[in-house]
């Protein structure tokens, strides 16, 4: 029989990506993956053949082809025969289902990445195809003119201003300095008006890019990793397809996610927020109880590098990565997927005294 998922503990072992740019023309989605597949697995010491469950995030609109992922496990390597598995989704939401597969004991060990390609073609077209079909999608409304529509609607509230957002950008592009593998790094001005009341420097860079996970059980983990980044809890939730019934100031499915993480069973060092609008950190903040003594986005977060369907896991990545350094004890991190925070994905991170 196997296990009950409280009978097993588990962690992330390590943690790659590559340098996020705004064009890899020269790339094909495979040679963007295969070098992060291979410093993921050299940093464990591990073999394809060694994962027990190998799990992937993209998206065939991104790369205008269906079953687009299949090309990628020829970055993997996929014979002899692998358990295998992928999400049309952010590669958080392929960490998810590895983590369920860990827990029901069906496998000690697992692979999870993610990766897009957003210069081929305009993401903010493609991301209408989120959109409900019948009644917003024909519409084409953009993602940068939803997010302004709920930038807009917290200034309403009360609940920020365009100097505040201004200083989330600026905050969050500063700490990217010290990430050598974010897009945009360094203070620059907030620019003109994408579309009010938001500015370039409110919005992500569209860029092109890739991450990996290892995730490990028990005592492996402590053998493949000096400091693991155990996961204490995770959780995803989703709003209403409906923008019209929604409040956008806030983020129920955010708060009940990091409630069934158990993120406010406990203070949290550092948070790693997918927030690829500095108003959506707004949100973020006040669903999950943040305030001003935690670390929020040290890795400079999605307004330093956004790589659609892997962003997510990028920021799951690096809250680990600051407890394998020993820079953080207990971490939050959170993907979003969707216009305007709908699905919310809350995982909670811990390091062993």
């Amino acid at each position: 029989m196997a296990p009950t998922p409280a009978a097993r503990d588990l962690a992330i072992v390590a943690f790659a990506q590559s340098d996020h740019r705004r064009r890899t023309d020269e790339l094909s989605e495979v040679e963007l993956l295969m070098p992060v597949l291979h410093q993921v697995l050299d940093a464990t010491g591990l073999k394809t053949s060694d994962i027990g469950f190998t799990c992937s995030g993209s998206s065939d609109y991104l790369a205008g082809r269906a079953f687009s992922f299949t090309m990628a496990l020829d970055g993997v390597g996929a014979w002899p025969p692998i358990s295998e598995s992928h999400v049309e989704m952010d590669g958080a939401w392929a960490l998810y289902e590895a983590w369920v597969k860990i827990l029901t004991g069906e496998a000690d060990t697992a692979l999870v990445y993610g990766y897009g390609k957003s210069s081929p073609g305009e993401v903010r077209d493609v991301l209408t195809r989120q959109l409900d079909p019948y009644y917003v999608a024909p519409l084409w409304p953009d993602s940068v003119a939803l997010a302004a529509l709920q930038a807009q609607a917290l200034i309403d509230a009360g609940e920020t201003d365009e100097p505040a957002l201004a200083a989330v950008a600026a905050r969050s592009r500063e700490a990217a300095s010290a990430n050598a593998h974010a897009q945009v790094r360094g203070s620059r001005p907030q620019g003109d008006y994408v579309v009010h009341p938001l500015r370039t420097g409110d919005c992500p860079p569209i860029g092109d890019g890739a991450a990996a996970v290892i995730l490990a059980a028990g005592d492996r983990a402590r053998e493949l990793c000096a400091r693991p980044a155990w996961i204490r809890g995770m959780d995803h939730r989703i709003e209403a397809h409906g923008l019209g019934v929604r409040d956008l100031t806030g983020s129920p499915s955010t708060r009940l996610a990091g409630e069934r993480a158990g993120a406010f069973e406990g203070p949290v060092d550092t948070a790693e927020l997918h927030a690829p609008f500095t108003s959506q950190e707004v949100v973020l903040r006040k669903a999950l109880r943040l305030g001003d003594d935690v670390t929020v986005n040290p890795s400079g977060g999605a307004l330093a590098a956004n790589p659609v369907m892997a962003a997510g896991l990028v920021r799951l990545g690096e809250a680990a990565a600051r407890i394998h350094r020993g820079e953080s004890d207990r971490a939050l991190a959170h993907a979003t997927s969707g216009p305007c925070l709908q699905q919310n994905l809350v995982a909670v991170l811990e390091g062993e005294s």
